[in-house]
């Protein structure tokens, strides 16, 4: 079972071709699939439709945040109470085709998470761009993690998250959960990724809002990984990085 948990805050004209691009994606890679919409507090029509589709399609469920709590906070919350072995974010403002991430499930026979990054780069803007590569230098520079990309659709064995407690409910949420499970010991593939123009309506990844955010949120990681508590350990049970990683010192030992 794959669960794809789909935030949405204010997407009323993007939502429609969100959700049907999910479930088109299911049939063509014939995945066991469920789609969670979280209407992050939208106040257009965004929970009017999402419940429209939940009522049409078996796969699909809606959880109601009475105000918006963030990107990262309604993930957290479709973690919490999805069913998929596999986990995986899509937005519902239309930016990512589905198939470009799922079309990499059969990798998570070898690792435990999938994390692309953009390669049609121009369907962003300069300014996007070099706050991109700004962002992945800081993180690189601050916690050893070098990756071409951290905000996109990563795929996730849910297990890898046992153990650990999200603190960003903002954009910076999922460099968070790459950087604590990357230190656990977890195996990860990078693979690339094409990206969509968004339908309609502007991001708001980028206003100052949310780089407030973003910026309170590397602080506080920043704490919290180099104070020792969320350190380098050992990979969550029921992970394949967990079973390599007994192979090899098995292996180890009879050498």
């Amino acid at each position: 079972m794959v669960s794809v948990v789909m935030p949405a805050l204010n997407e009323e004209q993007n939502l429609d071709g969100a959700v049907r691009n999910v479930l088109a994606a299911f049939e063509k890679f014939a995945v066991a699939g469920e789609l969670l919409i979280v209407n992050d507090g939208s106040s257009d029509g965004t929970g009017r439709i999402a419940d429209e589709f939940a009522a049409a399609y078996p796969a699909v469920s809606v959880i109601h945040h009475a105000l918006p709590e963030g990107i990262g906070a309604s993930f957290w919350d479709g973690v919490k109470k999805c069913s998929g072995e596999i986990v995986v974010m899509l937005p519902g403002d239309g930016e990512n085709d589905a198939a470009e991430i799922l079309r990499y499930l059969p990798l998570l026979e070898q690792v435990d998470i999938v994390v692309p990054f953009v390669f049609n780069r121009e369907v962003r803007s300069f300014g996007r761009r070099l706050l991109s590569i700004l962002y992945r230098e800081i993180i690189k520079a601050s916690f050893g993690l070098s990756l071409n990309y951290m905000n996109g659709t990563v795929m996730y064995r849910k297990a890898v998250f046992s153990g650990i407690e999200l603190k960003n409910g903002g954009f910076f949420y999922q460099t968070e959960l790459l950087i604590k499970t990357i230190r656990r010991g977890h195996l990860y593939a990078e693979v690339p990724y094409a990206l969509s123009r968004r339908g309609s309506g502007d991001s708001s990844a980028t206003t100052l809002r949310s780089l407030v955010r973003v910026a309170r949120g590397y602080v506080s990681t920043f704490m919290e990984v180099h104070a020792g508590h969320a350190g380098n350990g050992t990979p969550a049970d029921a992970t394949v990085s967990a079973v390599r990683l007994a192979a090899l010192k098995e292996a180890g030992r009879r050498g």
